[in-house]
C-alpha cells in the first residue's frame, strides 16, 4: 500500500483524484467530492477499484505538476528507456473526466494498464460492455463510466487490461468518462491533447494572477493551486479534504469524513484567497457560507455538504478494510449535529474580514448576522464539544469562549466601521463579560497558561491563535506564557500536537501526530512576539515536511516519518499560505 506522501491530487475543482507514485489511481468519488467511491484501492485493496498505468518493469519514479498547474508528470525511468505519463482532469463541463497520456521520451518502454472499477464505495461490480469502436462501457445502477483509449483492452473477470510499448515521441491517450447512466448519449470522444492544452491555460491564468510571497511564492502558489482544486466551483464551498478515514494514527479508529466544508475554517480560508489577489474566489466563498448557515440560529451546523446540505449522517463501511487495517471505515460526519460555539466567531470574523477587504456587501449577510449573534446572547455560557469535535460530553472549552467574544467584537467593529445597525450597548456588556470569564476560568496559575477548558490542567494548541484573534496582546504577559507552556508540553520533534489529554479521555489521544496547522500557528505566534527567526525556522521546517509534489495532510507522524490523517487537507494549506504571507511582510 501507498504511503500517504505518495499520492498527487488531479481534479476538476468538483471532485478530485489520488494519483500513486506506482502509477495507480486509488481514490475516486464521482460526480462530486463527497460521492460514493469508484476507486477504493486507498482504504481496501486492488479489489476494492484502482486504475494502474505503469511501465512492465520496475525503475526510477520522478514527478511534478507542470508549473503553474494541476496537471500531474510522472516520468519512469526503466532499464531500455524513459516514458512520461500526463495524469489531468479537465475542468468539469457536463461530465468529470480523467485523461492519462503516455509518452515515450527515449528507448523503448513497455507499458502495462489495468482498471477495475468497483462504484458505490468499492462494492459494486459494473457490467462491462465493448462498444464497436473499441471502448469499454461500464455500468452499474446510476452509474456509467466510458474509456476510449488508443490500444485495445480485454476483459477478463472483474478487470481490463492491455500491455503496450511506447517508443520515443509516441503517446498513447486513455480517456475516462463518467455520466449518469440513465442519459441516452454516451460522452462524446474527446481529444486528449486539446483537453491537455486547455487544462494548463485554465491553471496558468489562474495561478499567474497571484504575485505575492516574494521568495517562497512557488510554494504558496501550490498551496492556493490546492485550495482552488478543494472547492466545489458550481457553490464556492471548500472540502477540508477529499477523503474520508485517513487515519489521524495508523491503525487507529480516529478515521473521520473531511469531504464536506466546515465553519471553523471560515475566516482563515478568506484571509488567504483575499491576501492571495483571489476576490472571486474570497466572495464565492463568503456567500456559500451565508447560504449554508441561512435559517433558524439554532440549527446552525459546524459543517455542510458542498451545496450547503445539512444531514450527513455517518455510518461505518464493513466491506472497506481501512488504510494499512486503521478501521472503522467511516461515511459521513455525526460531528455535525454537534455543538461547536467557535464557529459562531468564525462566521462573523470571516464576514467582518470580507468587509475590511471591500468585498461587495451580500444583502443576506447582516440580517442573518443580527440574528445569530441574539442566540449567541443564550448559549455562549454552555458548554460544547470544542473545535476538535470531542465526542465525549460537553465542556467549557477556553477557545470556545474566545471566538464567542470575537463573534460580539467584530459584530461591534462592523456596527461602528460599516454602519451596520444593531444592539451595540448589549454586545459591548457581553463582549467584557466573556473576556472577564475567559481570563478568570481559562488560565491556570499554576501553569501559567490557558488550558483547554475551565477547571482542567491540559493545554490546546488552537490558543495560541488569541494574539491573531486581538483577544490579547501578543506582549500580555500571560500570553508569553502559554506559548512557553505549549512549548513545553506540546512540542514532539518541533512540531505541535494540538492537546495533551489523558489517553482515556475522548477526543486526541497522546499517540496523535504533530496537527500541521497548529505548527504553522505556533510560527505566527513566534514572529507576533518578536521571535523572528525562530518563526522562519520553523516554516522552513513545515514546508520539508511537504511531499514531492507540494501537497500537505492534517498531521505529521514523527515516528515513523509520515503524514497521517486526510489528504491533501485545506486547513493545513491554507494555515501555510497565511504564515507565509505574515513573514513575507516582515521582510
Amino acid at each position: 500500500m501507498a504511503r500517504i506522501e505518495d499520492y498527487a491530487l488531479i481534479g476538476d475543482c468538483e471532485t478530485g483524484a489520488l494519483v500513486a507514485r506506482d502509477g495507480s489511481i486509488d481514490w475516486l468519488c464521482l460526480p462530486r467530492f463527497d460521492s460514493e467511491s469508484c476507486f477504493a484501492k486507498l482504504l481496501g485493496d486492488e479489489q476494492n477499484g484502482r486504475w494502474l498505468l505503469a511501465p512492465n518493469n520496475a525503475g526510477s519514479v520522478t514527478r511534478q505538476y507542470l508549473p503553474g498547474t494541476l496537471v500531474l508528470e510522472t516520468v519512469h525511468t526503466v532499464a531500455g528507456g524513459t516514458a512520461r505519463v500526463i495524469d489531468f482532469m479537465p475542468l468539469k463541463n457536463g461530465n468529470s473526466t480523467i485523461v492519462r497520456i503516455v509518452e515515450g521520451i527515449d528507448g523503448q518502454v513497455r507499458m502495462n494498464t489495468e482498471l477495475v472499477v468497483r462504484f458505490d464505495g468499492g462494492a459494486t461490480i459494473p457490467w462491462v460492455n465493448k462498444l464497436h469502436d473499441g471502448s469499454l462501457n461500464l455500468v452499474a445502477g446510476p452509474h456509467m463510466l466510458e474509456l476510449r483509449s488508443e490500444i485495445p483492452l480485454s476483459s477478463h473477470g472483474t478487470r481490463s487490461f492491455a500491455s503496450f510499448s511506447v517508443t520515443a515521441g509516441e503517446r498513447v491517450r486513455f480517456v475516462l468518462t463518467y455520466q449518469a447512466s440513465w442519459l441516452a448519449a454516451a460522452p462524446s470522444a474527446q481529444d486528449a491533447d486539446a483537453l491537455l492544452q486547455s487544462t494548463e491555460q485554465f491553471w496558468h491564468y489562474w495561478s499567474s494572477r497571484y504575485h505575492g510571497a516574494g521568495s517562497l511564492r512557488e510554494a504558496a502558489s501550490r498551496s492556493l493551486i490546492t485550495l482552488k482544486a478543494l472547492t466545489f466551483r458550481p457553490t464556492g464551498g471548500v472540502v477540508a479534504a477529499i477523503t474520508t478515514s485517513l487515519p489521524e494514527q495508523i491503525g487507529g479508529a480516529r478515521n473521520w469524513d473531511y469531504r464536506y466544508c466546515w465553519i471553523r475554517d471560515a475566516t482563515l480560508t478568506l484571509l488567504a484567497l483575499m491576501a492571495s489577489g483571489y476576490y472571486d474566489e474570497a466572495e464565492a466563498w463568503r456567500d456559500w457560507l451565508i447560504r449554508a448557515v441561512a435559517g433558524s440560529p439554532t440549527q446552525l451546523q459546524i459543517m455542510y455538504g458542498v451545496s450547503g446540505e445539512r444531514r450527513l449522517t455517518e455510518w461505518e463501511v464493513p466491506w472497506l478494510a481501512g488504510y494499512e487495517g486503521s478501521r472503522p471505515v467511516r461515511i459521513g460526519n455525526a460531528a455535525h449535529t454537534q455543538l461547536q460555539l467557535d464557529v459562531y466567531g468564525e462566521l462573523m470574523d470571516a464576514l467582518y474580514q470580507s468587509r475590511c477587504d471591500g468585498l461587495p456587501e451580500n444583502r443576506r449577510a447582516w440580517a442573518i448576522e443580527r440574528v445569530l449573534l441574539d442566540h449567541l446572547t443564550k448559549i455562549w455560557a454552555r458548554p460544547d464539544h470544542g473545535i476538535w469535535e470531542m465526542r465525549g460530553e460537553p465542556r467549557q472549552f477556553t477557545y470556545s469562549k474566545v471566538m464567542a467574544w470575537v463573534a460580539f467584537d467584530r459584530g461591534i467593529k462592523s456596527a461602528e466601521e460599516f454602519g451596520m445597525p444593531g444592539e451595540v450597548d448589549e454586545w459591548k456588556k457581553l463582549r467584557e463579560v466573556i473576556h472577564d470569564d475567559v481570563c478568570r476560568n481559562g488560565y491556570d496559575a499554576l501553569q501559567q497558561a490557558f488550558v483547554q477548558s475551565y477547571g482542567g490542567t491540559g493545554l490546546d494548541a488552537c490558543l495560541l491563535r488569541m494574539p491573531a484573534l486581538g483577544f490579547l496582546p501578543p506582549d500580555d504577559p500571560r500570553m508569553l506564557s502559554t506559548i512557553s507552556a505549549i512549548e513545553r508540553k506540546l512540542l514532539v520533534d518541533g512540531l505541535v500536537r494540538r492537546c495533551d489529554p489523558a489517553p482515556s479521555a475522548p477526543g486526541p489521544s497522546c499517540g496523535e501526530g504533530a496537527f500541521l496547522a497548529c505548527s504553522f500557528w505556533l510560527a505566527d505566534a513566534y514572529h507576533m512576539t518578536g521571535r523572528n527567526a525562530e518563526a522562519h525556522a520553523l516554516l522552513r521546517k513545515l514546508l520539508g515536511l511537504r511531499n514531492d509534489v507540494g501537497l500537505l495532510s492534517e498531521e505529521y507522524a514523527p515516528e515513523p516519518g509520515r503524514l497521517v490523517g486526510n489528504f491533501p487537507q485545506a486547513l493545513s494549506h491554507v494555515a501555510m499560505v497565511n504564515t507565509v504571507h505574515r513573514l513575507t511582510n516582515l521582510t
